[in-house]
């Protein structure tokens, strides 16, 4: 893990490198956590370099990333962060391995990277969404004071996700 690009209690938030491919396949080459975030088990080993290119791509590009999540003592546990969706507005996103759900490290970083977002990148309004079966992500997302606002199609899992919103001016 290098420098840091966001800290917490507990986290620190890294940038994604060319040679973190280990790491990446081992978040999204899970089958408990791909039963979320696509219609497949897994990502392929081409889906998980191609994914692992655009969060590179998304950080040279607009200053964002799903940045990879580390505890403190180095201990890699997923990754949690920002996508471009709209001109003043992005998409908060949380992907953890399993045996770290539970343990409120979501919220943490995703507390984090609200703050940063609207102080740091000017942001206006967030946007999240979460699969329909899953109820961890969905209290997270309460929690950090989103709000729902109907539903939206996911292409990568085929269904119809709960979509939020969180207003800067709501915080």
């Amino acid at each position: 893990m290098d420098e840091p690009f966001l800290k917490t209690k507990r986290l620190v938030l890294g940038l994604w490198k060319e040679e973190d491919l280990f790491l990446a396949e081992r978040l999204w080459g899970d089958p408990q956590v791909c039963r979320y975030i696509c219609r497949n088990e897994s990502f392929t080993e081409e889906e998980t370099a191609q994914r692992l290119q655009t969060e590179i791509r998304n950080q040279k590009e607009h200053g964002v990333q799903y940045w990879p999540l580390f505890l403190h003592s180095g201990e890699f546990i997923g990754c949690c962060g920002l996508r471009p969706r709209t001109e003043k507005g992005f998409e908060l996103g949380f992907h953890l391995l399993p045996e770290y759900w539970g343990r409120e490290y979501a919220y943490e970083a995703a507390k984090a990277v609200i703050a940063y977002a609207f102080a740091g990148l000017g942001a206006e309004k967030l946007f999240a969404g979460h699969h329909p079966e899953n109820q961890r992500s969905k209290r997270v997302l309460e929690k950090l004071g989103f709000i729902c606002i109907g539903s939206e199609y996911y292409a990568p899992t085929g269904l119809q996700h709960p979509a939020y919103e969180l207003r800067k001016e709501d915080l």
